[in-house]
């Protein structure tokens, strides 16, 4: 574990040192300043008496998304006191299988409610049989297949090139998750984004299965990420009204879509709704319709528009409605941020996302682009820090299993390098970059990785129990003066990891001596510590522990 400790970079010094060069995710400059004593994270001589989450906060409960009742927000809406229960099990909770089983195959009683059972009973793509759900390869929602679904969306629009020019994709509004599953085939990592006002909780099936997906909703507020990242964006049956309010929500679309992307919608067939007036809006925008067919074996009508890859045609419109974004809107502020009702033009500037498409994947993994140039070394430096310490101790030496790791978080990325560095694994991982540091979550994307922002003092947006792997470098160490009651972050990491699962946490001892007793408290098991020259790590597993009384 030496080697570990010292190799490559030190990561709490490169964060400091990102904070002055780069904004931050709520779009203000950082400026270097003095660093002040502060106090211990944790409250030393607290001892925590743990109990259940009471019954109106049941097994899938997710904070910000349930309201008193079982009702759900429209919007994401926290709690004014932070969750310190623990969020209990279902009934004969059983670990997932290893992947690729999973993909194909859960245990239903892990993900069992009412309103799913209802919906598997009226759906052939999705089948019950003894202990397990099944999703055939062959079938899905969409009739021939997803294969064929997504084959015949390349012959549409053969620059696509699913795995090579298309790497990163949104789709919004899940259903069996097949459209994701089928992509990763062809190394295109899909995150399904799960709208809030789906009863059936189809997003967790997603994340049982091992495919990347998170809970949100297309409303009134940008989603939690930044401008122009997404190489595509996929609406399959998904019900979004884009045409109300003017078309505000298909401008938040342009917004975190990639400069020359893709926007595929597709609609049950013989039932695309207000052709007329989809048309004036995509025009509106200068979104060029590239092909518009019904496909008769699916049977649902796909179009497929792009995104102007320069600026030149909005001097074109006929109208100036919606009007351009002022030049100091800041495109990247997106936690609990408005939507504008404005049209952001494509970055002009050389050092800016978005001037041009990133190489083909997987080069686009290791290539700093032109706009990162004064990075270079940088990122090069972290991306051989995390390549040495996935090698010479993650994958071998803190006791980790990792056929059974499928779901990973790093709870504070940087540059994403712990993930580039596990990309030959069969894992995904979740780049989450805190609200409140620096706004690297653009370099994440730029590489082909996964990410969104948090603000690691409220609730993620995902169900319990989905996560196999939790990450946190130097987290805690950030989280100092933030958050009224820091071991809330323990208890949500306790909430979205799986029993059976692992957390690896690197961080200051004085932090991780305290840590360890919180989490001896929760029962989890401590596989390993270790320190030196007042830095160190710990790797526990959570266990099926859970206390016997509830709120």
């Amino acid at each position: 574990m030496d080697e570990d400790m010292e190799d490559g970079v030190d990561v709490n010094t490169e964060d400091e040192k990102v904070d002055e060069e780069r904004s931050g995710a709520n779009g203000k400059k950082k400026k270097k300043k003095k660093k002040k004593k502060l106090g211990p994270l944790f409250d030393p001589g607290a001892r925590y008496n743990w109990k259940l989450c009471g019954g109106r906060h049941g097994h899938n409960y997710i904070p910000c998304v349930y309201m008193e009742g079982g009702r759900r927000h429209h919007e994401r809406s926290c709690p004014r006191i932070p969750l310190m229960c623990l969020v209990s099990l279902p009934q004969e909770y059983r670990p997932p299988l290893p992947w690729p089983e999973r993909e194909s195959k859960i245990f239903y009683k892990n993900v069992a409610h009412p309103k799913l059972s209802a919906f598997v009973k009226t759906r052939s793509w999705l089948n019950s049989s003894e202990d397990f759900l099944l999703f055939p390869r062959e079938e899905s929602e969409y009739k021939g297949g997803a294969q064929h679904y997504i084959n015949s969306i390349q012959e549409m629009a053969p620059d696509i090139e699913w795995g090579k020019n298309i790497r990163v994709i949104l789709d919004i509004g899940c259903t069996s998750a097949s459209f994701g599953a089928t992509l990763l085939e062809k190394d295109v990592i899909t995150l399904s984004l799960g709208l809030m006002n789906d009863q059936i909780d189809l997003a967790q099936l997603a994340l049982e299965r091992g495919i990347p997906a998170v809970v949100g909703n297309v409303g009134s507020r940008r989603l939690p990420f930044p401008s122009g990242v997404f190489d595509a964006i996929h609406c399959g049956q998904c019900n979004v009204p884009w045409q109300s309010s003017g078309g505000r929500l298909l401008l938040e679309m342009n917004r975190i879509l990639r400069p020359g992307g893709y926007h595929i919608i597709s609609t049950k067939h013989g039932d695309i709704d207000s052709e007329k007036g989809m048309s004036t809006l995509m025009a509106s925008i200068c979104w060029n319709i590239l092909a518009h067919k019904t496909d008769e074996v699916s049977e649902v009508g796909v179009r497929i528009y792009q995104r102007p890859a320069s600026n030149d045609i909005y001097e074109l419109r006929r109208t100036k409605e919606p009007p351009l974004c002022k030049e100091d809107d800041k495109m990247d502020a997106a936690w609990y941020t408005p939507i504008r009702s404005c049209l952001h033009k494509v970055p002009a500037a050389v050092e800016q996302l978005g001037t041009g498409w990133p190489e083909e994947w997987p080069k686009r993994l290791e290539t700093v682009p032109e706009w990162l140039r004064d990075s270079r070394v940088k990122l090069t430096a972290d991306h051989e820090h995390w390549k040495a310490i996935i090698k010479k101790s993650y994958l071998n030496g803190i006791g980790i299993d990792w056929s059974n790791i499928r779901n990973i978080m790093d709870m504070k990325a940087i540059y994403g390098g712990f993930a580039a560095a596990l990309s030959s694994q069969k894992v995904w991982v979740m780049n989450v970059v805190p609200v409140h540091s620096p706004n690297t979550l653009p370099i994440i994307y730029e590489r082909g990785l996964l990410g969104i922002y948090h603000d690691w003092c409220e609730p993620f947006s995902t169900y319990p129990r989905s996560y196999d792997l939790l990450h946190a470098d130097h987290l805690f160490s950030r989280l100092k003066n933030r958050c009224k009651q820091p071991v809330v972050v323990v208890v949500e990491m306790d909430r979205i990891l799986r029993p059976g699962g692992w957390a690896v946490i690197r961080d200051k001892l004085e932090i991780l001596n305290t840590l360890e007793t919180i989490l001896k408290s929760l029962h989890w098991e401590i596989r390993m510590t270790y320190g030196k020259d007042k830095e160190g790590i710990i790797s526990a597993q959570k266990t099926t522990w859970r206390p016997q009384s509830s709120y």
